[in-house]
């Protein structure tokens, strides 16, 4: 296992792009290694928990306002929503939403809880979503959830993001980027632009987990999966982020 170590910069220091975390993050992403057997079988035991979850979640109203939403995005190939019949297929950015939503709105499939609070299932629609809308084996699949369930569980460890009044979805754009970015075997400067664009659109405040609790809170862990979609389709283009994508003192990565 190779480590990466990473520190918080000062905004005056201007740390090289191969010190940044998001550099780093993408170095795990683009790295071939091989997933281990037992990785393997656990990855497809939390797909099939995510696959329960949503589907138990079906009928409630968030979600099948998430599923209207996302009907009205059709593409071919595309990606499928839960609920729907196997011929619907919609654009993979809001399958990502759609079934992102059904995943969290009851909030019982996987919680790994470290310096921060985190759902790493939350990374398996989005990458299942690309995967589905490019045809990619399950090979690919199996090493993007992979690559998202690394990052995310590295980040929740070793960066509390809800001391600053940051919600805990800014650790998942990024690892769900990176996760995207192994399935279609990118390469890191792709994938570096992916996370940081990821980042810097899903640094959101802490709110909708406190006062009153809205249906945002099952909705929020899908808009950063939908971001991460969108984030990598950018990076693709040869579109670049803010780089770095977070500066402040309070900032929730250490020089991402």
């Amino acid at each position: 296992m190779e480590q990466h170590r990473v520190r918080v910069h000062r905004s005056s220091e201007g740390p090289a792009k191969e010190e940044q975390l998001a550099h780093r993050i993408a170095s795990v992403a683009a790295d071939p290694v091989r997933v281990e057997p037992a990785v393997v079988e656990m990855i497809g035991n939390r797909v099939i928990d995510n696959a329960a979850v949503a589907a138990a979640s079906l009928r409630r109203r968030p979600v099948r306002s998430a599923r209207a939403q996302a009907t009205r995005h059709p593409l071919n190939p595309g990606a499928a929503i839960m609920g729907t019949p196997p011929s619907t297929r919609v654009s993979p950015e809001w399958a990502a939403w759609a079934n992102g939503v059904a995943v969290r709105e009851l909030d019982f499939h996987d919680t790994f809880l470290a310096a921060d609070y985190s759902h790493p299932g939350d990374n398996i629609p989005p990458i299942l979503a690309v995967a589905q809308h490019l045809g990619r084996d399950g090979r690919a699949l199996v090493r993007g959830i992979a690559t998202g369930y690394e990052i995310q569980v590295a980040l929740v460890k070793g960066i509390c993001l809800h001391e600053h009044r940051i919600d805990h979805i800014a650790h998942l754009g990024p690892s769900a980027a990176a996760g995207i970015g192994t399935l279609l075997e990118l390469d890191t400067e792709t994938v570096y632009q992916a996370v940081q664009q990821a980042l810097h659109v899903t640094t959101t405040t802490r709110q909708s987990r406190k006062g009153e609790i809205s249906s945002w809170k099952a909705y929020a862990p899908a808009f950063a999966g939908k971001m991460a979609v969108e984030s990598v389709d950018r990076a693709m283009r040869g579109e670049g982020a803010p780089s770095p994508p977070t500066r402040a003192r309070t900032a929730s990565s250490p020089a991402c």
